[in-house]
């Protein structure tokens, strides 16, 4: 099948890897609820009774029930394939550490920043960081390949 009866899908991709620089800075912010965490435990098979049981929860160190640590680490997954690079970018790595917990009803602001830019691999490394209420409740580096113009 020829290109043009594939198609041109150009209109779909986000940033390509020459119009970024140094220090662009995307986010993508979200109100975890109950819903949120019942469809990750589902879809993650994480079911650990500190994300479910509010009981199981009071009696750990964090007196409730928390968030699973990678639904906020999610959030940053949206940011790049969404708005920075945006669509097209092939996700390759992500360090993370997690800070503090995340509550039903908190905001979780999930940021991406470009810190370097290999021109012959065409990656991007970016710090990552989430934030509630501006408390850093993750933080880490990612990886990113990011498709050149033709």
């Amino acid at each position: 099948m020829s290109t043009d009866a594939q198609g041109s899908f150009d209109e779909f991709y986000g940033y390509r890897f020459e119009d970024l620089e140094v220090g662009m800075s995307a986010a993508y912010g979200h109100t975890v609820s109950e819903a949120d965490i019942l469809m990750f435990a589902g879809v993650s098979g994480d079911t650990n009774p500190v994300h479910l049981n509010e009981e199981f929860g009071a009696a750990t160190m964090f007196g409730g029930r928390i968030a699973h640590g990678m639904l906020s680490a999610s959030y940053i997954s949206t940011v790049f394939g969404t708005k920075l690079p945006g669509p097209g970018c092939i996700y390759l790595s992500q360090s993370l550490r997690f800070k503090a917990p995340v509550r039903i009803g908190d905001t979780v602001v999930a940021r991406a920043t470009v810190v370097e830019l290999n021109t012959d691999k065409r990656r991007a490394r970016f710090k990552t960081e989430c934030t509630v209420a501006g408390k850093v409740v993750l933080d880490g580096e990612a990886e990113i390949m990011v498709p050149a113009r033709a």
